[in-house]
């Protein structure tokens, strides 16, 4: 998937904070520790370094949501992450994001951490990241 592909499905799908660039997406792309799954209704953008693995971001677009392609994502990744040799993956997640939780908590995933006013919304209200993790083997 190009950047441009990348930004377009971020933008569409991140609408109460600021979606990030075709040139982030571009810039996080040259890491040779950097992968993407997905296609042109979703994606999962991860990094694997060593035995961990983290979820950078994932997207759907808002008129295919509902439909299981986040969870379809999450298995990719998952298994990208163990073939590249990771064992535990780590994610973060807006406190308020309640069906994005829900989806985390139904891949195995489990709160171990909390970064304090880490999102900012539009209206400059600061929202809490749950940090999250799961174990791959």
């Amino acid at each position: 998937m190009t950047p441009r592909a990348l930004a377009s499905i971020h933008a569409a799908a991140f609408t109460q904070s600021r979606p990030w660039t075709e040139a982030e997406f571009n810039d996080l792309l040259q890491n040779h520790f950097t992968h993407v799954v997905g296609n042109e209704h979703s994606f999962a953008l991860i990094q694997v370094i060593a035995d961990e693995a983290e979820l950078l971001t994932i997207a759907t677009r808002p008129q295919m949501q509902r439909q299981g392609l986040a969870r379809t994502r999450m298995e990719e990744w998952h298994a990208l992450a163990k073939t590249l040799g990771a064992t535990r993956a780590f994610l973060e997640v807006a406190q308020d994001n309640a069906a994005a939780i829900s989806l985390y908590e139904t891949c195995g995933y489990r709160p171990c951490g909390l970064r304090r006013g880490y999102y900012v919304r539009e209206n400059n209200q600061k929202i809490d990241a749950v940090v999250m993790e799961c174990d791959l083997t």
